[in-house]
């Protein structure tokens, strides 16, 4: 069993939302497909992978790093153990030869592509879909057919009103949708509560709508916005400062009595680790949203759920970051607290394909072998000018 060939494809993200500190009108996702040596129907088993969304592609660091050290290693050295499937560590580790630890950035993403790849191939290859692939690797009893679901939206848009807000919010509960999270920071604090006050208006009670500041304020700037947010009861206050900024965090979990969440932009296991020494996060109650496609893929998403498990966190208080088909396996898979949706935004990646039904704010997990990317309509195109024999 081999890896014969690895590709790539830069996929530009549709439309022009913006958060509170960048627009995501240029932004980009690098789509990877594993090609291997096993055939069904008469054509290759292909893997496929991509990074996160809101991000870019990584294309140079694919090509010129992480394409050759895959297609150099010995074939053999990349198998599972019993040889029917391949290794997602031995992946990543092949594809990280020759890196420094640390300064994870875009290689971080660039990687996770590569290793969310090989479990889509592997998935397929045993004719299952790929939580219930992710659930056997780590010795986990069977997924649930379904997992609770979050609508993310509430973007800041060039000719934007609470009006149009709401509107939006109305469209994700008509689809099924029970909890919210929204944007703040990209405008005064008055516009801001203004926005959560229409958002309540959809979602009914503080606890269905979390809100996002994308890692936005300073110190001074996120404890004002802590304080006038204290009374709404929200599901969540996310990314009030940079998120390497662990004081700040700790700062605003030692102030704010509500769930603060963070960890999108923390890449690895030693990332968690500092967050959980030195962020001030609290077990049972803040938000943990690491993201295996921005850090290394699902095996170094497994070593920081150890770590949160180690310093008492549970998996339930994960909710990834993402908001598409790949991180509904994981979640599913791994038994986690819940995932994001982005039912309206960041296509062709966001929100799910039609065999995923929503209903009551969960979504159930469809059956297609892999991550079932190519049953999604707008997706389906790039995998198959990617995976053309």
């Amino acid at each position: 069993m081999r890896i014969t060939e690895v590709r790539d494809l830069t996929v530009p993200l549709v439309g022009g939302v913006a958060n509170a500190v960048v627009s995501f009108a240029d932004h980009t996702v690098s789509l990877v497909a594993l090609v291997s040596d096993q055939r069904r129907q008469g054509r290759p088993v292909i893997g496929f992978g991509f990074n996160s969304i809101g991000r870019f592609g990584q294309s140079g660091i694919l090509r010129e790093r992480l394409f050759p050290r895959l297609l150099a290693a010995d074939p053999d050295s990349l198998l599972a153990p019993g040889g029917e499937g391949f290794d997602a560590a031995a992946v990543a580790a092949a594809v990280m030869r020759n890196e420094k630890p640390g300064g994870h950035g875009d290689r971080a993403g660039a990687v996770a592509a590569v290793e969310l790849a090989v479990w889509d191939l592997n998935a397929k290859l045993a004719g299952e879909p790929a939580c219930r692939t992710i659930a056997r690797r780590f010795g986990r009893r069977a997924p649930h057919a379904d997992v609770a679901v979050y609508a993310a939206g509430g973007y800041y848009y060039p000719d934007d009103s609470t009006a149009r807000l709401g509107d939006e919010l109305r469209g994700y509960a008509a689809r099924g949708f029970e909890a919210f999270k929204i944007k703040i920071g990209g405008a005064p604090l008055d516009v801001d509560l203004d926005r959560i006050d229409a958002a309540l208006d959809v979602a009914g009670d503080g606890s269905a709508l979390a809100v996002d500041a994308n890692g936005r304020f300073d110190e001074d700037q996120a404890l004002r916005y802590a304080e006038a947010l204290e009374g709404y009861g929200l599901r969540w206050y996310e990314e009030p400062g940079d998120p390497l900024d662990f004081d700040l965090n700790r700062s605003i979990a030692k102030t704010y009595r509500g769930a603060v969440a963070t960890g999108e932009n923390l890449f690895s296991a030693a990332d968690a680790r500092n967050l959980v020494r030195y962020g001030g996060m609290r077990p049972g109650l803040d938000v943990l949203q690491m993201d295996p496609g921005l850090s290394y893929g699902i095996t170094e998403y497994g070593r920081m759920l150890s770590v949160l498990e180690q310093a008492g966190f549970h998996r339930g208080q994960c909710l990834p970051h993402g908001g598409h088909l790949i991180n509904l396996h994981v979640v599913a898979g791994l038994g986690l607290g819940g995932c994001e949706a982005y039912p309206g935004v960041f296509q062709p990646f966001g929100g799910y394909s039609p065999a995923c039904r929503i209903d009551g704010g969960r979504v159930t997990v469809p059956e297609d072998p892999g991550f079932g990317l190519e049953q999604k309509p707008e997706l389906a195109p790039f995998l198959d000018r990617l995976g053309e024999t």
